[in-house]
């Protein structure tokens, strides 16, 4: 599985100097969070891992397993975003959050834009009062193909910006 991991965040590293966020997309009402004020907006490259599984009819289909991403502010790395979901920041802040909700991504092609609440916080930093997250500007991250092996993992490059917000 590392390897596959490898490869994506290699390939799609490349993209993340040249994609910043831009002016934030027009936000759904799906995932929209009235009143809430924007602390951080970071934008990630990784990879989406996926399992070869059965599902409920006993039929093999690809299963999201876990993200993988570096999370970049003005080109550098300042976090990293992972299994939890979490985020973590280079200053030692961090957050766990669950999805609330969800729109399309602008082609089949890319992972659905989310609302996620935080249900959980570390540390002292720039995430520390975050309430809310929204992943917007998707681009990438479904899996296609053949699953036709149970246990097998492969991973889909993506790129996206995660929106921080509070309350207030």
């Amino acid at each position: 599985m590392h390897s596959h991991v490898a490869l994506a965040l290699a390939a799609t590293a490349l993209l993340a100097f040249g994609s910043q966020a831009n002016a934030q997309s027009k936000i759904p009402d799906a995932i929209a969070a009235p009143g809430e004020k924007v602390i951080a907006t970071l934008h990630a490259t990784g990879a989406q891992v996926y399992e070869c599984k059965a599902d409920n009819t006993g039929k093999l289909t690809w299963q999201f397993r876990e993200p993988i991403a570096s999370l970049f502010l003005d080109g550098k790395t300042v976090g990293r975003h992972y299994a939890g979901p979490n985020w973590e920041h280079i200053d030692g802040s961090a957050v766990v959050a669950k999805a609330a909700g969800r729109a399309p991504g602008a082609t089949p092609k890319d992972i659905p834009w989310l609302k996620l609440e935080v249900t959980e916080r570390r540390g002292n930093g720039v995430l520390s009062p975050t309430t809310t997250i929204q992943r917007i500007n998707t681009s990438g991250g479904t899996m296609e193909g053949a699953c036709d092996k149970a246990g097998v993992v492969q991973s889909s490059p993506y790129s996206t910006d995660y929106v921080f917000l509070r309350k207030g």
